[in-house]
């Protein structure tokens, strides 16, 4: 049997405590399955004011008080306290750094969740995290084999490691994963100087004049990854949105690779769901009505069973393609349908929703929330998801919806490209409607194939049961990662 590994999972959101992004489901899911395989795994994240202690069954640990770490001239304290994750399977244990003036006294997370600024000192807020894991680590006397930093917001540990820190963690080996390569984590030059790094190290993080989290992360990384294998080649290719720092990537193509999100085989399942209206048993047709008539009920719109029901939970913004679904708004509501959307971000795109929502009041709800029991509930009663985007890295509402018989409609980019199959292409295989540009003409096109589908109930019924089979956990991208860290502890 191969050797545990002792792995920390670095995340700035986890689920259920955080969440504004689907690396929050990703920082619950992943670290489950890595237990699976027997690995002494254990994550840490920050603890914003918006956690409650008391729901989520946080506690002090007396040997992990009043540690301080400097910040450019703050010597800033932290507490370290703890709770876990479940499942029916494992528990597995989570930190939480916590300092007041950095993330206690803020709802939350990059953003001010009233006027969506994002807050002024997130470079020093995760500096500070930065260390705060490397010194938990210390207190902890728990040295990890690996390490695995998630997005810009962790990116500073594989430099910190290299560089003031070497002699603790001198074994332990860094995967820093890509959930999103267009928030990079970018700011003025002088917020480096807080990093307490060498200014000889500045090239390393220094991009169009900016100093950048991601850069350092790819450029100190033993490893990196993203989160599929579309997503991958996108990347590598897409200079414009990638600001340019795709040819830096470049330079590291022999420790980089895409691989598939999964997710958690018992929180997203429809017959153990205790968020949704009716679970599943086995009755397709029971469970989309029941669930269906209760969501339109709970948002408002009129209880029609009988015509299609979309959903959208976006984070609003370009990315997901908001704003395609603003500019089609017209020709699609001149079908019979309804759209549920519930998601937070841009103030302009939200105003633009519902002046919408104003002139199709019984077309069209939207919900500007963070709310994990609508989301559950919107994939439980909706006909079909919408995932219009134009940027995609993995898709995990994509999973959910076929998972409670929910059929996708996605634009073929990232994860959405790996995993969609479109219903005309492929008769037997299909599990989505999938269309290719990101316009206007294609995304209406793709509604109105899904009002006829939905008038073809046997086919609706088909497509629905195979999509409901396909197996979306975690077991083989599990294996993926850990034949990377086997590999790049080899290299000691």
């Amino acid at each position: 049997m191969a050797k545990s590994l002792k792995i920390l999972f670095v995340s700035s959101e986890v689920y259920p405590f955080a969440k504004e992004s689907g690396i929050a489901d990703v920082s619950h899911s992943f670290p489950l399955s890595l237990k699976d395989f027997g690995h002494d795994v254990r994550v840490i994240s920050p603890k914003y004011g918006s956690i409650s202690e008391r729901k989520s069954k946080i506690h002090n640990i007396s040997r992990l008080r009043d540690v301080h770490v400097n910040v450019g001239d703050n010597l800033a304290p932290v507490n370290i306290k703890s709770s876990s994750l479940y499942s029916p399977r494992h528990k597995v244990q989570v930190y939480f750094t916590t300092n007041y003036d950095y993330f206690e006294e803020r709802l939350g997370i990059y953003h001010d969740p009233v006027t969506w600024e994002e807050y002024h000192d997130n470079a020093e807020r995760f500096i500070f995290f930065g260390k705060a894991v490397l010194e938990t680590c210390i207190r902890l006397k728990w040295i990890p084999d690996i390490i695995h930093c998630n997005d810009w917001q962790s990116a500073l540990i594989p430099a910190l490691i290299k560089n003031g820190y070497s002699s603790k963690f001198n074994k332990t080996k860094v995967v820093f994963t890509i959930h999103n390569f267009y928030r990079q984590g970018a700011f003025d030059l002088s917020e480096f100087k807080k990093t307490g790094l060498p200014n000889e190290l500045l090239d390393n993080f220094e991009h169009r004049s900016k100093f950048n989290f991601m850069k350092g992360g790819i450029s100190y990384a033993h490893y990196i990854t993203t989160v599929s294998p579309t997503y991958a080649k996108e990347i590598l290719d897409d200079y414009h949105y990638s600001n340019g720092l795709n040819e830096y990537l470049k330079t590291r193509l022999d420790n980089f690779t895409g691989i598939m999100n999964g997710i958690e085989p018992y929180t997203w399942n429809p017959k153990r769901d205790k968020l949704i209206h009716s679970r599943f048993m086995d009755d397709v047709e029971e469970f989309k009505y029941n669930n269906k008539t209760q969501l339109q009920k709970i948002s408002g719109l009129p209880i029609r069973p009988e015509i299609p029901l979309f959903g959208m939970i976006p984070r609003i913004g370009y990315q997901k393609g908001t704003g395609l679904f603003i500019d089609s708004a017209d020709k699609i509501f001149k079908e019979d349908i309804q759209v549920v959307l519930l998601g937070q971000g841009d103030t302009d795109l939200k105003n633009s929703l519902l002046r919408i929502a104003r002139k199709y009041p019984k077309k069209l709800k939207v919900i500007f929330a963070f709310d994990d029991n609508l989301s559950h509930q919107i994939e439980a009663g909706c006909d079909f998801f919408l995932m219009p985007s134009l940027y995609e890295p993995c898709g995990l509402n994509f999973m959910y919806s076929l998972k409670y018989a929910t059929v996708p409609i996605v634009r073929a980019t990232g994860g959405l490209k790996d995993s969609g199959i479109d219903i005309d292409a492929d008769n037997d295989n299909g599990n989505s409607i999938v269309f290719e540009n990101y316009a206007v003409e294609d995304f209406t096109n793709a509604i109105f194939r899904a009002v006829n589908l939905f008038k073809k109930k046997s086919l609706m019924t088909h497509v629905i049961e195979k999509g409901m089979q396909h197996d979306y956990t975690w077991t083989e991208s599990t294996k993926q990662y850990d034949q990377i860290y086997r590999n790049i502890m080899k290299e000691l």
